[in-house]
């Protein structure tokens, strides 16, 4: 992964570098002390992974968060804990406080590589689905689909404003949908990760759908949930 680290700390950036040194999927392609230098270079040069401080003259670590039009994975590096709530707002990967011990580093870097991979794979997965109805090929776009469910020797595919009912398997239909954005959570449900909307206790909301969670599938649910 190249990355930068962002951050007007000098004995903060040399800790850094050196945890960067030591781990071999990093590689670091600059340094900068100011958010307004790094936000010119990186606009120029995208990274993959940034190390960057919150509070910073003239510009603060979210202030450039904001700036950047291709968002990498953020790791957020602070001596203060009362950014928590906002970072996670935008999606940082991880948020670490000063002094970071390289095993904290290790787990942080390791999660962003992991998101990075997810969102790779997103990026070149299919965005839509080819779906018989009636003789006549249907273009079905995977994120209008928000569950999918069995349906006696047919499943029902519920989208946005609309459903399709086709002739075919859950095993079927589950192997066609790529595994990052879809989940089969019930013998009978697969449904759209990122239109959960809550989980209370075995059930799920999905769109104005309750979904239960079958027993086998509870944990798999629950490790991929980002909860904090």
């Amino acid at each position: 992964m190249r990355c930068a680290i962002v951050d007007d700390d000098e004995l903060s950036i040399r800790l850094i570098t050196e945890y960067i040194n030591q781990t071999d999927f990093l590689n670091l392609v600059g340094a900068y002390s100011s958010a307004i230098k790094a936000s010119n270079v990186l606009l120029r040069e995208p990274v993959d992974l940034i190390f960057l401080d919150v509070e910073m003259p003239d510009m603060t670590g979210l202030e450039l968060i904001k700036s950047l039009e291709r968002k990498p994975q953020i790791i957020l590096i602070t001596s203060k804990k009362d950014y928590a709530i906002e970072a996670f707002e935008y999606q940082v990967a991880d948020y670490l406080l000063k002094p970071v011990g390289y095993s904290r580093f290790l787990k942080a870097v390791t999660k962003a590589r992991e998101l990075l991979e997810v969102k790779q794979k997103s990026a070149s997965a299919p965005k839509h689905l080819y779906i018989k109805e009636d003789s006549v090929l249907v273009n079905v776009a995977l994120n209008d689909i928000v569950w999918i469910e069995a349906l006696g020797d047919y499943v029902t595919i519920h989208l946005t404003d609309k459903k399709h009912t086709v002739l075919t398997t859950m095993k079927a239909m589950d192997g066609k949908l790529p595994p990052e954005e879809f989940m089969r959570v019930h013998r009978s449900f697969i449904v759209r990760v990122d239109k959960i909307s809550n989980l209370d206790g075995n059930m799920l909301v999905v769109g104005k759908k309750l979904v239960p969670i079958g027993k086998s599938y509870r944990k798999a649910l629950m490790d991929r949930l980002n909860i904090v």
